[in-house]
């Protein structure tokens, strides 16, 4: 194995992975703000409320990453409206557009993440907010949402290791982030093996990270659930012994 052309173009990973970081931040704050009204509107029991939510969630949940991101990149161009309007700035490019995909995909994969877990709520959390006299959107602030964040704070932990693993798909669409970098060294010398073994530990090493932080969050936040330690106090028999 030549690992001397990895050396070389590490500046040139190093950039891939800071586009990567940017599109997966980036993509995961708006997809969470958008998820939160998405999830709460879902969960409804009104069917007028929740189907269109439902309806966002199946679609983004049910088409692969890769066909939203064409279809976002290459299908709107299609349209002779959107290219002679303002939002033909934003669509014809290739950043924008991953990003707008990366922001939906992740929305409605968390938006299924905090529905379920919103369902979940205690009958009894919400009867005792009732009972002091709480309203309705004083509930889900300080009862529902809190709660439900952290019920839902494992299975979100494994989307944003699926957000960041499916970010390599923004290579695909001339973006040159990690996986875009490891296709450019490729092509330069001709080392499937190294070039992409070293994106995948790029990968891998934020991966960890990833895990780490979100093992850190949820022994923080869910610290109410562990038993307390008990201290040992003396009895009377002991003391007199003494």
């Amino acid at each position: 194995m030549d690992f001397d052309a990895i050396i070389s173009n590490l500046p040139l990973y190093l950039k891939g992975l800071w586009v990567t970081l940017q599109l997966v931040i980036m993509a995961l704050a708006a997809g969470f703000v958008l998820a939160v009204p998405v999830a709460l509107a879902a969960a409804s029991r009104n069917l007028l409320v929740a189907i269109i939510p439902k309806a966002f969630i199946y679609f983004f949940r049910g088409t692969p990453l890769l066909v939203q991101m064409f279809m976002i990149y290459h299908g709107f161009a299609q349209f002779d409206a959107l290219r002679e309007s303002f939002l033909w700035l934003v669509f014809r490019e290739a950043y924008w557009c991953a990003l707008i995909a990366f922001s939906l995909n992740t929305a409605a994969y968390t938006a299924e993440i905090l529905r379920g877990a919103i369902e979940q709520t205690s009958f009894g959390e919400v009867e005792a907010a009732k009972a002091c006299g709480m309203s309705k959107p004083t509930i889900y602030r300080r009862i529902v949402l809190p709660s439900s964040f952290r019920r839902a704070l494992p299975a979100y932990g494994n989307e944003v290791i699926f957000m960041l693993h499916g970010s390599a798909l923004a290579g695909v669409i001339t973006i040159v982030d990690l996986f875009g970098a490891a296709k450019i060294v490729n092509s330069r010398h001709f080392v499937p093996f190294e070039s992409f073994i070293t994106a995948g530990v790029f990968y891998l090493c934020v991966t960890f990270f990833l895990v780490w932080l979100f093992k850190r969050l949820e022994h923080h936040w869910n610290a109410y659930l562990r038993p307390r330690e008990t201290i040992a106090v003396p009895t009377i028999a002991a003391t007199a012994a003494d």
